[in-house]
């Protein structure tokens, strides 16, 4: 027979659910990459509303239900919920549970929701929505760039063209043409753009790998990019704007093509 001291540690090691501190893994949950549980379960919850499979006014499964489905306790489970309603792609009430809200309440600028977007089924949509977005604040950002860009936010805008045309690989050139693009809104010298610009990151990433492995001339998208790289170095903006342009109507070509 085991002593009292064995038995309590027996016992201790037998923690129900609902004793788990939030995230805590159960020893057989299911495997989630990423630095937690409930952010990695919010993930793979919200990339299913944001696909469509629980539309808007869709009451979702319970806590045990979830915790059931995925493994995981309900504490993660409970904390992966309050992420998604901090998205507004959520809300609860007691004694009713949480349900789907509109989309038009959905964060869109938030960097998870952009990233499920960016993956889901209505991806081109999606794509096309931030092309109109650059649209709207590329040409003309690079147009203040030229005239505000300082010495080093031009050598950051260079190095990143550069390290398009030298990459090695499509995520190298990838993220090479994010941080170009970015380092432009901050040449900008416009304070709203910087946080902006920086929230859509994940979108482009995904805008210019989707495009980049459909653009046919990778030498001519690459002279396109060095076109705005010139126009603002040498600080003249309107012929900076009209890269821009350029540069725009080439990757909407590319998209167009991908949908024949």
């Amino acid at each position: 027979m085991p002593d009292d001291t064995s038995q309590k540690r027996a016992d201790a090691g037998k923690a129900t659910p609902a004793d788990r501190p939030a995230g805590l893994r159960r020893p057989d949950a299911a495997h989630f990459p990423g630095s937690s549980v409930h952010a990695s379960l919010a993930g793979e919850i919200g990339l299913r509303i944001v696909r469509g499979d629980y539309p808007p006014g869709t009451i979702l499964p319970n806590e045990a239900k979830w915790a059931e489905t995925f493994n995981v306790s309900r504490s993660a489970v409970r904390e992966a919920i309050k992420m998604l309603m901090a998205k507004s792609l959520l809300a609860s009430r007691p004694k009713i549970g949480s349900w789907v809200e509109p989309k038009e309440r959905w964060n869109l600028l938030d960097r998870d929701v952009l990233a499920w977007y960016a993956t889901s089924p209505d991806r081109e949509a999606f794509l096309r929505t931030v092309q109109e977005f650059r649209l709207i604040i590329e040409p003309e950002a690079s147009a203040f760039a030229a005239l505000r860009r300082t010495d080093e936010q031009m050598e950051e805008i260079s190095k990143a063209c550069r390290e398009m045309g030298e990459a090695a690989s499509l995520q190298d050139r990838i993220r090479a043409d994010t941080r170009f693009h970015l380092a432009i809104l901050r040449a900008s010298g416009n304070d709203l753009l910087v946080p902006l610009g920086v929230l859509i990151e994940s979108a482009l990433d995904h805008l210019f790998a989707y495009a980049t492995q459909r653009v046919g001339d990778q030498q001519h998208a690459q002279k396109l990019h060095e076109a705005i790289e010139k126009n603002i170095r040498l600080q003249r903006p309107a012929a900076a704007r009209n890269a821009v342009h350029r540069l725009l109507a080439d990757t909407d070509a590319a998209i167009g093509r991908a949908r024949r």
